[in-house]
């Protein structure tokens, strides 16, 4: 099956519950003017999304107008039934959402969720066409080979139902040691590129996830990216990119790094555009 690319560089975030709803649509608004003129966006080397909570997911994808992708940031296991607050992918995916978080640290510790419900909530994600955001990372700090090791095995464990089933399509692995989280610095440059190298080979590697892509989360901030865009395809940003003048920044690192090609040269991701 021939796939299209991903953008060589994926940059997102999740605003939680910190906007409200109005917050949200004037952030979108924002983000889309940047994204429409900006030469990094417009010119393909970068590509945006934005997961925002429930009640603005179709406010937002309205006011982006494509200039960047849109998700969710949890979705239920299944499709159709009595599950009262429940989010299915089927409703997602018929709002025109184009991936969901599964698996994020908070939803383990605050909510509970073991493996059994990453797997089926990454089944669920494929089985409606979207790309599952699998938040991967160690809870405490490893050696970097180990945290590999770690990332792949959780990953491939959120992938187990889907391969079972048959479920092909792209996932993008959001590399987010627990321990960074909400740091007030991120993991080292050089550990972050020992651990997302080996997992984007696997990712890369793995059947019928053809335009995969791994991202890093974690307090990742400006000149991150510079350091480690030979090992990652992107960011999944925290709260530095709730004010869109920092998205613009970001982009303006990825347009510079395209520019000079030094040290950072981004590389195509071998993905698929969405």
């Amino acid at each position: 099956m021939s796939v299209t690319a991903f953008p060589p560089v994926l940059l997102g975030t999740s605003t939680k519950m910190y906007f409200t709803h109005e917050r949200t649509l004037a952030w979108c608004r924002s983000v889309a003017e940047i994204a429409r003129r900006h030469p990094a966006t417009a010119g393909g080397s970068a590509g945006l999304f934005v997961v925002p909570g429930y009640l603005s997911v179709a406010a937002a994808l309205g006011a982006l107008d494509g200039a960047a992708m849109v998700g969710a940031q949890d979705l239920a296991t299944e499709d159709f039934g009595p599950f009262t607050g429940e989010v299915s992918g089927a409703q997602l995916a018929e709002l025109g959402c184009s991936l969901v978080e599964v698996g994020h640290a908070e939803r383990r510790r605050l909510f509970g969720e073991d493996d059994a419900v990453v797997r089926a909530k990454t089944a669920a994600a494929l089985r409606n066409g979207l790309v599952p955001l699998v938040c991967v990372g160690e809870a405490h700090r490893l050696e970097p080979a180990a945290a590999a090791q770690e990332c792949i095995r959780q990953l491939d464990d959120a992938l187990a139902s889907a391969g079972a089933s048959g479920l092909s399509g792209r996932v993008i692995a959001a590399y987010e040691p627990q321990w960074a989280i909400g740091a007030p610095q991120p993991a080292d440059p050089d550990y972050i590129r020992a651990v997302c190298a080996p997992l984007r080979d696997h990712v890369r590697a793995l059947p019928g996830r053809e335009g995969s892509a791994v991202i890093y989360g974690g307090s990742a901030g400006p000149g991150l990216l510079t350091q480690i865009a030979d090992s990652a395809d992107g960011l999944f940003l925290g709260r530095f990119a709730h004010d869109p003048a920092a998205v613009e920044a970001i982009l303006d690192e990825v347009a510079a790094l395209v520019g000079t090609g030094g040290t950072g040269t981004i590389k195509d991701s071998g993905g698929a555009h969405v």
